[in-house]
């Protein structure tokens, strides 16, 4: 007991990142069931003290919120909003439309076969409206559709647009500013740095603002790689984004040091893996220093970009707590040792940490 009221002592003794930050951008975390429970009293205290916005990373996808039709599984999601306000954070919902993670009930009719644009759509809105209006005013932002693009920048194949067509997204945002008018509302994607995918989301948000749809932002994931995305590339996609007149979000921040064999640069489609190979696991025992350092140096390099912006820029979630919950410790190889984040496995801050707040302290 007395050695965990001291490491709550020396944590709070410490810098943090919302207090670093705070004439600038909100900074955010990624919270997984454990942590909505708080389960652990010393990373409880590491999440309030440190971050005043979080992110659910499952509780309020479709799979875990709504499994069945006409079931929902607002446990969890309640003790998520109760815990934000509890803490005085911005809270922001995760996700409403997107190609993983949702039942295939929602695509189906009772016979099995697919359903009609009609009854897709009627499910759709029935959902949005539920999820939203129950936290109508409470949570303040929402990833209305996720990852709706692939690489090459067209519209992704789903279920969701192979049934009801490409205008599926135009009617994602539609219903969920009927259900919270006053809520923000964000398209989100992962590699949208690459060329071709940014074209492709500037092609989709220009067509959603013609639409007269009610949006307010878009999510960068930036699940980023010791060398990926360069600095031009960033710097270039959130300028480019910020000409369209929209907030711009950093929201699923990690950095990952282990090698991979990954094909498509800046990826973070769930369904890719690679087979286990100790070579693309070498750092079983700890992160040396020399890598701790790299990896200091590259979050000061993203973080240098998100501050160059800052008012474009209003907020940068990491996607995770501490390292050893990670989802990069499963993904695209199960059983890795990563090191992504600004916080180790015992919740002591990294060099990285270190590197990332002497930015504001040197201004």
């Amino acid at each position: 007991m007395i050695a965990f009221f001291a490491s709550v002592t020396a944590l709070y003794a410490q810098p943090t990142l919302r207090d670093a930050f705070k004439d600038n951008f909100l900074v955010g975390v990624a919270i997984n069931d454990g942590h909505i429970a708080e389960k652990d009293s010393s990373r409880t205290a590491l999440i309030t003290a440190q971050f005043n916005t979080i992110t659910p990373e499952n509780v309020m996808k479709w799979g875990p919120i709504h499994p069945g039709e006409g079931k929902y599984n607002f446990d969890l999601a309640d003790r998520y909003v109760d815990f934000g306000e509890k803490h005085g954070m911005f809270v922001i919902g995760h996700t409403l439309v997107w190609h993983q993670q949702t039942p295939q009930w929602v695509f189906r009719n009772a016979d099995g076969s697919p359903a009609d644009r009609d009854t897709l759509l009627a499910r759709m809105r029935e959902h949005i409206h539920t999820v939203v209006g129950r936290y109508r005013g409470r949570i303040k932002g929402w990833d209305v559709v996720n990852e709706a693009l692939a690489e090459d920048g067209s519209l992704r194949g789903s279920q969701w647009r192979e049934i009801i067509g490409d205008d599926y997204i135009i009617k994602a945002f539609q219903f969920a500013h009927e259900a919270d008018p006053d809520a923000e509302l964000y398209y989100n994607d992962y590699s949208i740095e690459n060329p071709a995918k940014r074209a492709g989301a500037i092609t989709l948000l220009k067509k959603l603002k013609a639409a007269g749809v009610h949006i307010t932002g878009v999510g960068i994931q930036e699940h980023a790689s010791l060398t990926w995305p360069s600095a031009g590339a960033l710097d270039e996609t959130i300028a480019v984004f910020a000409k369209l007149g929209l907030k711009v979000m950093i929201t699923e921040l990690d950095v990952d040091v282990l090698p991979s064999r990954k094909k498509n640069i800046g990826s973070a489609e769930i369904t890719e893996n690679e087979a286990a190979d100790p070579a693309l696991n070498p750092y079983t025992e700890g992160l040396p220093g020399n890598m701790q350092q790299r990896l200091a140096r590259r979050y000061a390099e993203l973080f240098g970009i998100y501050l160059k912006h800052r008012g474009t820029v209003t907020r940068v979630t990491l996607w995770g707590v501490t390292d050893d919950n990670s989802w990069l410790n499963d993904w695209p190889i199960k059983g890795r040792t990563s090191y992504p984040l600004l916080f180790d496995r015992a919740g002591n801050p990294k060099p990285a940490f270190d590197a990332v707040i002497k930015l504001t302290q040197s201004k």
